[in-house]
């Protein structure tokens, strides 16, 4: 059988949302290989101006990431969604190894295939440099914060 990961598509606004929620919540557990298991053995990324070829890419570039973006907290919300495409926005806050704090904001477009796993993945993304009082993303998402709008600015 092969390895599945619903909710499948198509995709309803409910079941699109629950995508967008649980990879919010994988990505704040900062594992790699968790995250990884989401994605087809050879998914496609783009992730700004780095190209990346299945799991053990994937595996690899989350690694490095995360031991450079420390405090690794993340926002996603959906934007839109179609058949098996789903539209995504995000901020997400760190600090790197000298104190200094980012938001980075992007967006994402994610294409699945049949079994719900995630067979391509296109992010863009910018940096702010802020400071630790301007921080407002702290740690993994309560349920009752699930589909609050992230502001803007």
């Amino acid at each position: 059988m092969p390895e599945a990961r619903p909710p499948y598509p198509p995709f309803t606004r409910e079941t699109a949302l629950r995508k967008v929620q649980a990879a919010e919540d994988a990505w704040n557990t900062r594992d790699p290989h968790r995250v990884a298991a989401a994605y087809t053995p050879d998914s496609t990324w783009r992730n700004r101006d780095t190209f990346l070829r299945g799991r053990e890419e994937i595996i690899t570039f989350l690694t490095r990431k995360w031991e450079r973006e420390l405090d690794y907290a993340l926002r996603k919300s959906l934007w839109g969604f179609h058949e098996n495409r789903i539209a995504v926005r995000f901020q997400y806050e760190c600090h790197d190894t000298t104190g200094q704090w980012w938001r980075s904001y992007g967006n994402e477009m994610w294409e699945f295939d049949e079994h719900g796993l995630m067979r391509r993945r296109e992010a863009s993304i910018n940096d702010v440099a802020i400071t630790e009082t301007d921080r407002r993303i702290h740690g993994p998402r309560t349920e009752d914060e699930h589909e609050v709008e992230l502001p803007l600015r």
